[in-house]
């Protein structure tokens, strides 16, 4: 199936997310294996406490 993706393609798609806007057959791929995986929802939210922790140290002033 063209939209099937391995736990370690979404892992790449949710860092390659972080950079660029993904194709529509990309975002529906992903968006199917997030609504059926448990580990990869986790992945997720990892990447995002790290873009918001990274946002707040840029934003740091001493």
């Amino acid at each position: 199936m063209i939209l099937r993706r391995t736990c370690r393609e979404v892992a790449a798609l949710l860092v390659a997310r972080e950079d660029r806007d993904l194709p529509v057959l990309e975002r529906v791929a992903l968006r199917l294996h997030l609504a059926a995986c448990a580990a990869c929802p986790k992945f997720e939210r990892q990447l995002l406490t790290m873009r918001n922790a990274m946002k707040q140290w840029r934003n740091y002033e001493a």
